[in-house]
């Protein structure tokens, strides 16, 4: 049998699910954006200062887009390096695509009580959704790598350890971001924001 054969992919319809999953969930978060009511021949300024009135939401949504686009990006490169699934990473990546459909709340919460005396609470709840991401990539990672029978045989163990070390990290920033938000909601969205440009810059070092 040829070593083609051997290494043929069985992935393709759990990536197929997981890409439908990623799609939605990216295109639900412009609902949260709503268009100005004003009463009928009200000026062009009242218009303006209802759309500027709106910026919690469009920082959550510019956050939290990036924030998925990255983690379909890095869903992406590891199913690059995983030939097969079994049923233990059938489930984690289960519970992965689970956050990621839920992302789309925690960015509405944020958005509706940022400027509110509940901003803390809403930033908490939206950090720590991506702390159970970054839990949820982790796992979805180590069932991949146990034992090396997901794997291609090809990939090397420099690549698999650089590739743990870099989604550990995740984590403890994550949950710093989360703390943050009890200081003051700011420090949530500029964490978050602050991880998604770092692992933009950094993905073709990956």
């Amino acid at each position: 049998m040829s070593s083609a054969v051997v290494e043929e992919k069985e992935t393709g319809r759990i990536e197929a699910f997981s890409d439908g999953v990623f799609a939605i969930a990216i295109t639900l978060l412009i609902l949260e954006l709503k268009v100005p009511h004003l009463p009928a021949g009200a000026p062009g300024g009242a218009l303006a200062a209802a759309l500027i009135e709106q910026w919690p939401s469009y920082l959550a949504l510019v956050t939290s887009f990036f924030a998925i686009l990255i983690m379909w990006a890095n869903h992406h490169m590891m199913f690059g390096l995983i030939r097969r699934v079994n049923a233990p990473f059938l489930y984690a990546n289960g519970l992965l695509l689970f956050v990621v459909t839920v992302v789309p709340f925690p960015t509405a919460l944020l958005a509706e009580y940022f400027e509110k005396p509940a901003a803390s609470v809403a930033a908490a709840v939206y950090g720590g959704t991506f702390v159970v991401g970054a839990l949820a990539y982790n796992l979805v990672w180590r069932t991949a790598i146990a034992g090396r029978r997901l794997l291609r045989s090809d990939v090397s163990e420099e690549r698999i350890d650089k590739l743990t070390r870099s989604y550990r990290v995740g984590v403890p920033l994550y949950l710093v971001a989360t703390a943050g938000a009890f200081v003051h909601p700011a420090i949530t969205v500029a964490i978050c924001t602050s991880l998604s440009v770092n692992c933009i810059a950094t993905s073709n070092r990956t």
